[in-house]
C-alpha cells in the first residue's frame, strides 16, 4: 500500500492535487542553504521508494511547468521548452550550498545513466552572482548537463511555492514528457532515491 500523506503544509496542498506517493516528513527546508541531505524513505512498502520530502503527483492533477528560458553559465540561450518530449530532471543548486555539493556527483551519474531513456537534466543555478563560482562548481563535479543562471531567483518564483519553495536549496523537480511537474523534492537527493521516481515517470504513456 502507498503511504498516506502526512498533515504538513506541502503535503496537505499536494494531497488536494492528487498526491499518490509521499515520504514521511514532506516539508521543504526554510534555510538559505537547504538541509543536510535527504535520508531514506519513511518505510514505504510500495513499488516506488520516495526520497525524503518527496511527492509524486497523479498525472491527472499535474500542473504545467512555467516557461523557463535564459542564459546558461556560458552565456548561451537555453530553455525548458526546447526539451519538451523528454522527461526533464530540473535541479536547483548553488555553488555556496553544502547539500548541493553532496548530491552533485549522484545527479551527474544518473544523468549519464538515463540519457538513452529520453531523460535530460537541467540545472537552475541560483544566488551565484558571479558565473565563475558556478562554473568552478560544475568543473569540480564534472557536470555534463547545462544550467540556467538565475542569480536573483526570478525563475524559481514562477513556480507555485508548494511545488518549489525558493528558499529550499537544493530542490529537484521531475517534468514529464508533456511539460507537467510530476515529482517535487525538497532537499538533497541521492541517485538511489531519485532513480525509482524517475523510472515511474519515464514508463508513463505520453
Amino acid at each position: 500500500m502507498r503511504r498516506p500523506v502526512r498533515g504538513r503544509p506541502l503535503s496537505a496542498v499536494l494531497a488536494g492535487a492528487g498526491l499518490v506517493v509521499a515520504a514521511a516528513g514532506c516539508v521543504l527546508a526554510a534555510g538559505g542553504t537547504g538541509t543536510g541531505g535527504a535520508g531514506p524513505a519513511g518505510g514505504g512498502t510500495g513499488a516506488v521508494t520516495a526520497a525524503a520530502r518527496a511527492a509524486v503527483l497523479d498525472p491527472g492533477a499535474r500542473r504545467q511547468a512555467p516557461e523557463l528560458a535564459g542564459a546558461d553559465l556560458d552565456g548561451k540561450r537555453l530553455s525548458l521548452a526546447g526539451m519538451r518530449g523528454d522527461v526533464v530532471v530540473l535541479n536547483v543548486w548553488g555553488s555556496w550550498c553544502g547539500p548541493c555539493r553532496a548530491e552533485a556527483d549522484d545527479l551527474e551519474r544518473l544523468s549519464r545513466q538515463t540519457r538513452a531513456e529520453g531523460v535530460r537534466f537541467l540545472g537552475i543555478n541560483t544566488r551565484d552572482r558571479d558565473r565563475a563560482a558556478a562554473r568552478s562548481f560544475v568543473r569540480a563535479h564534472g557536470l555534463g548537463f547545462p544550467s540556467l543562471h538565475d542569480p536573483a531567483g526570478e525563475l524559481l518564483l514562477r513556480f507555485p511555492p508548494e511545488l518549489l519553495n525558493p528558499q529550499a536549496i537544493p530542490s529537484t523537480l521531475v517534468i514529464d514528457r508533456r511539460g507537467r511537474v510530476a515529482v517535487a523534492i525538497g532537499g538533497a537527493v541521492t541517485d538511489d532515491q531519485l532513480r525509482p521516481l524517475l523510472t515511474r515517470v519515464t514508463e508513463e504513456e505520453s
